[in-house]
């Protein structure tokens, strides 16, 4: 009995990392030539988002900065192979992940969700930030009575 192989089309997620110094020419350039390596692999581009430039966790060599793209596609593996070998190639490239996807989720739906996570740990950091300005406000509100009591000898 002989497996036929089939190349059945598989949800995939990929952030890329770009140089801070790359143009905008550069960075079209590298999604153009990745659209047409996912489509000659007859795969589909579903999303591509710039998130911009931002600070790294960890510094890649002596750059402290890059430029994040976060994007959900269709293909087959083979396609996976060829671009990770074209962006190993290209020097503009930090770095990249591909993810492969739970297949029973859309990837509108897993967007969505995405969105949604993303919005939720904006809020969840905004409410973080605003908590440490109450504690440092009530601080330094005590260290003023404190120095106010000093002041007059209490």
């Amino acid at each position: 009995m002989e497996l036929s192989k089939t190349t059945a089309k598989k949800p995939y997620e990929v952030v890329v990392l770009m140089h801070p110094d790359a143009t905008l020419e550069d960075q079209k350039e590298l999604f153009k030539k990745n659209k047409a390596t996912i489509e000659s692999y007859k795969g589909s581009v579903n999303s591509l988002e710039t998130w911009g430039k931002r600070t790294l966790a960890t510094p890649i060599g002596k750059l402290k900065k890059a430029i994040y793209f976060h994007g959900t596609f269709e293909a087959d593996t083979q396609a996976i192979a060829e671009l990770e070998r074209t962006m190993r190639i290209n020097d503009k490239v930090l770095r990249f992940m591909h993810t492969r996807l739970d297949e029973r989720v859309s990837l509108a739906k897993f967007m969505e969700g995405f969105k949604k996570g993303l919005s939720e740990s904006a809020a969840r950091e905004k409410e973080r930030e605003a908590k440490m300005a109450a504690r440092k406000a009530a601080f330094a509100a005590a260290k003023a009575e404190r120095s106010e009591r000093f002041d007059k000898g209490e």
